[in-house]
């Protein structure tokens, strides 16, 4: 092998990746993981299962510590990490920390999605993995699902990325459903919605956003562009067809992703769904913030505002 092919940079998308000429793939970050475990703070335990062998697609299942004390079925909230599709996993510290904190102050029963990432599986695989895995819970074939889930009380929640991911797979209950799940809502933190017009503050960060056009292109190189239907709500015929009742987006006043977020609103609004939507602004705050400082005032605000919002569907 030519050394020198191997220390040449063919596609260079830091912070989150670099790829080398020989085909070697360095993520820079989101590469540590960390085991499940019974969290000695909060009583929170989880557990890793594998769903699909042939594709490597898994989950990390939590249980708060109340399943110990009662029978009652609890809210079932499915999360999908953020990373651009490309970086960290279900198991890594910051999002294995996050699920636990939101399972502990929720007292729900979560299962967080370990689906494929790109480059070494593109984009559309995401999507369609979390969807197996959405089929795999509908089956009711885990015991700690079985004995303490609430399948008539299903939320899809997600950062970035992830939420993203979550407003497809609400997308898709609403066309194709799932027998066994009902969905009653779906929490967008920060979605990663983006479009080849730039809207409000993104007419300012030219740089940033070719970097963004640049990124969702390698993730999906059979994409469209970014008025992929994907990647931009706006461009979807499908959106009237959502399939819950309730949506609750949480955006970051300093966040490159907010105008989106707050134009997200607008264009269900104007579908056909049927549903309310709630928007949910931190100030001052940055893109994920609530994963680099989750103790921050803002932090624990956006969290007890998610736990309101599940709650809600009690009323």
């Amino acid at each position: 092998m030519d050394s020198s092919n191997s220390a040449e940079i063919a596609h260079d998308h830091s912070p989150f990746l670099k790829i080398y000429k020989d085909g070697r793939v360095e993520r820079i970050a989101g590469t540590e993981i960390v085991p499940p475990s019974l969290d000695a703070q909060t009583g929170v335990e989880s557990k890793d299962i594998v769903i699909s062998p042939e594709t490597g697609v898994s989950a990390r299942l939590y249980i708060p510590k109340s399943t110990k004390e009662s029978q009652k079925k609890l809210p079932l909230v499915v999360y999908f990490h953020g990373g651009g599709f490309c970086i960290e996993t279900a198991f890594s510290p910051q999002y294995h920390n996050y699920v636990n904190s939101f399972v502990a102050e929720a007292n729900v029963v979560a299962v967080s999605v370990e689906y494929r990432r790109a480059p070494e599986d593109p984009l559309p695989i995401a999507y369609d993995d979390s969807w197996a895995a959405l089929k795999w819970v509908a089956s009711h074939s885990d015991e700690w699902l079985k004995n303490y889930a609430d399948f008539e009380r299903v939320y899809f929640a997600g950062d970035s990325a992830g939420a993203n991911i979550a407003h497809h797979m609400g997308l898709r209950m609403g066309t194709e459903g799932l027998v066994g799940l009902k969905l009653d809502g779906i929490v967008l933190v920060h979605p990663y919605f983006w479009g080849e017009e730039a809207i409000g503050g993104e007419a300012t960060e030219a740089e940033k956003k070719v970097h963004i056009d640049r990124l969702w292109r390698f993730t999906f190189p059979a994409t469209s562009g970014s008025d992929d239907p994907y990647i931009n709500p706006a461009k979807d015929p499908k959106l009237g067809s959502l399939g819950c009742r309730r949506v609750l987006v949480c955006i970051a006043e300093k966040d490159l992703f907010r105008d989106r977020g707050w134009y997200y609103r607008e264009l269900l609004e104007k579908s056909k769904w049927e549903g309310v939507v709630e928007v949910m602004e931190a100030p001052g705050e940055e893109h994920v913030f609530h994963l680099m400082n989750p103790t921050c005032e803002n932090g624990k605000a956006m969290l007890k505002r998610i736990v309101s919002f599940i709650y809600q569907g009690d009323d």
